[in-house]
């Protein structure tokens, strides 16, 4: 059974061919940040016939089964990131939107200290620095 197959099931979705390519399209990608219409057009150069409401949709299932994490950056649409361990926060280029994943061990250790000297602990958290490109 492939990698795909195996996670479809571990998350309790049914192994369909539009979510096998889609995740697979996920998995393989270079830019780990993908929106649906990304999805889409990566599948359509492949030849494959999958609807751009197909893929909102897999992509909603995959979301509300923890497989992916949706994030929504001002000024642009929703992207899409396979779930990981791995914490890592974001730069979005408001020129290009582009995203850039980084970890500062610094930031994080900061952010842990503030939370403390107000008397909490950090849950969780999201971190995103909207940038341009230095004139």
């Amino acid at each position: 059974m492939s990698s795909e197959n195996l996670e479809l099931k571990k998350a309790g979705l049914k192994v369909t061919l539009p979510r096998i390519k889609i995740l697979s399209i996920l998995e393989s990608a270079e830019n780990h940040h993908m929106s649906a219409e990304d999805v889409y057009k990566t599948l359509m150069e492949a030849g494959d016939d999958v609807g751009l409401a197909t893929v909102y949709r897999v992509l909603t299932q995959f979301e509300a089964a923890g497989l992916v994490l949706r994030h929504n950056f001002e000024g642009g649409h929703a992207v899409f990131e396979l779930a990981s361990d791995d914490h890592h926060d974001h730069m979005v280029c408001t020129q290009t939107g582009q995203v850039i994943e980084f970890c500062d061990p610094v930031i994080e250790e900061r952010q842990r200290q503030i939370a403390e000297e107000h008397g909490f602990e950090i849950v969780d958290h999201s971190l995103t620095l909207y940038v341009k490109p230095k004139k």
